[in-house]
């Protein structure tokens, strides 16, 4: 048997906004996985930040790999290319060529300023 009171109509305050609510839209604020002591209203509540609890989760990140393989295709990896699904391949766009050809190179740009 309760000792406290049903009050389907009672009333409470946010300890937050000071605004009324029906007391049992009133709900217990968690930080840190702990009660604060505050009452606040259903739509205010903060949810509890997971950055704070980085204690309680697993952070383990190995970078290792067990057995490592070198990259034998080095040069296919550098190597450029292209793909065009429709045309397959350089289309005529008006008086001028368009291709999917690609080119890189490298070169030093000098900047003055006065």
């Amino acid at each position: 048997m309760s000792s406290y009171a049903k009050g389907s109509k009672a009333f409470g305050f946010c300890d937050r906004t000071g605004f009324r609510y029906p007391l049992r839209d009133l709900v217990r604020q968690i930080e840190d996985g702990r009660w604060n002591g505050l009452l606040v209203g259903r739509d205010v509540v903060d949810q509890d930040q997971p950055q704070l609890k980085l204690g309680d989760v697993n952070a383990n990140d190995p970078q290792a790999l067990r057995f490592p393989r070198p990259d034998s295709s080095i040069d296919e990896s550098r190597s450029l290319s292209a793909f065009d699904p429709v045309g397959g391949g350089n289309t005529a766009l008006g008086s001028r060529t368009v291709g999917l050809d690609m080119a890189g190179a490298v070169g030093r740009v000098t900047v003055e300023t006065s």
